[in-house]
């Protein structure tokens, strides 16, 4: 079973780019399963629910999110209603929306969800006994399992990873919008990278306009946020499971330009 995992994809510039190359992924790695962070679609912040729907129509089979995913209003009741769109497990209680999907991909049955982190983050549950919680109530008896770990410390990921090796197929970091390259397969058979990276514009800071964000470093007022322009980049990457053990055979990252 092939997973491709298409990282945060930002702002118009990041839909346009996922719309331009996402059939050609398709065509060159055949996944079986496609998942992608949406959280930041709309403008940078937050998700609509039109264009979850346009990535669902695109060929992306399940959205995850993070700290930014109620950021737009309209989007908690269609969270409600949506289980292919993943809010993270470890709000507490009662936030409205879906946090596990179990599906098939290809036939092969498979749990999905996302976890955000805590350091430099808003404080939610703990992710680590999230997981636990998780795997022990919903993934008896599913051996490809997935996790979005949506979190800013390299160090907490590597962590949840070594935590979670040997239970996860792939866990695959998203939020710092840099693209990694310490993918790896843990002798356990989970495969993991820190941060698998943005889809969406290049040429500013993380998918901002430079001039914004130097000038909130330089004086430490608060400033509008708005997308940058120039390069756009589309980042990814493909997970190989075996889908009898789970266990992940490799992880290749994949970087591609929109013209």
């Amino acid at each position: 079973m092939k997973l491709l995992f298409i990282g945060d994809v930002n702002a118009r510039p990041g839909r346009e780019a996922l719309a331009a190359l996402l059939p050609g992924l398709l065509e060159e790695y055949g996944p079986q399963l496609v998942i992608a962070n949406g959280e930041n679609a709309a403008h940078g912040l937050g998700i609509t629910p039109r264009i979850a729907d346009e990535m669902f129509g695109l060929g992306v089979d399940l959205i995850t999110g993070g700290n930014h995913l109620f950021d737009r209003r309209e989007i908690v009741d269609y969270l409600a209603e949506q289980p292919r769109l993943l809010r993270p497990a470890n709000y507490p209680r009662g936030v409205p929306g879906f946090s596990v999907f179990v599906g098939e991909a290809g036939g092969v049955p498979y749990l999905a969800t996302t976890l955000a982190g805590r350091i430099f983050m808003p404080p939610l549950d703990c992710p680590f006994r999230t997981l636990d919680r998780l795997l022990a109530d919903e993934g008896s008896g599913i051996a490809v399992r997935i996790v979005d770990f949506h979190a800013e410390a390299t160090s907490e990921k590597v962590a949840l990873g070594l935590h979670a090796d040997g239970r996860l197929s792939a866990l695959i970091g998203t939020h710092t919008h840099v693209q990694t390259a310490d993918e790896r397969v843990l002798p356990g058979g989970t495969a993991c990278i820190t941060d698998v990276g943005m889809t969406g514009p290049h040429d500013g800071v993380i998918g901002v306009r430079a001039d914004l964000i130097l000038q909130r470093f330089l004086t430490g007022l608060p400033a509008r946020f708005e997308p940058a322009e120039g390069e756009v980049i589309l980042h990814a990457v493909l997970v190989d499971i075996d889908e009898a053990s789970g266990r992940a055979r490799s992880i290749e990252r994949i970087r591609r330009r929109h013209e």
